[in-house]
């Protein structure tokens, strides 16, 4: 039960180098800086949806995390990622098993990231009345 409005999410994750995440995340992605903390950078990936990362001396291998980017473009943003010297783990394809369409790459810090777009039209993620 949730006793209060939840208005934004943060997921953050650690980076041997804030830098190069900075640029990756706002140069290559182009998602905008939303608060500087200092050790922490958080940017805005959706209208309630945040990223953020934190600088930390060591990090434990990104086994297993996946940042999805839902788009209904995923075609465009491949390409114009491609165009800025982003190498594909996968290239846009068709899953029939989770009825998506989607294509990988990684980040400067190994983080696996997944640009999707679902194929059922009647799929919708809402809140709750």
């Amino acid at each position: 039960m949730i006793y209060s409005e939840i208005t934004e999410q943060i997921t953050f994750l650690d980076t041997l180098d804030l830098e190069a995440t900075g640029r990756f995340y706002q140069d290559i992605l182009g998602l905008p800086l939303v608060l500087d903390q200092g050790g922490c950078r958080i940017y805005r990936v959706s209208r309630d949806g945040l990223l953020g990362f934190c600088q930390r001396d060591q990090v434990s291998e990104p086994a297993g995390i996946i940042f999805t980017i839902v788009t209904p473009d995923v075609d465009g943003w491949y390409h114009r990622l491609r165009d800025r010297g982003v190498a594909f783990v996968k290239t846009p394809a068709v899953n029939e098993d989770y009825q998506i369409y989607h294509c990988f790459l990684r980040d400067p810090n190994g983080y696996l990231i997944e640009i999707q777009r679902f194929l059922d039209p009647d799929w919708r993620v809402e809140a709750p009345a």
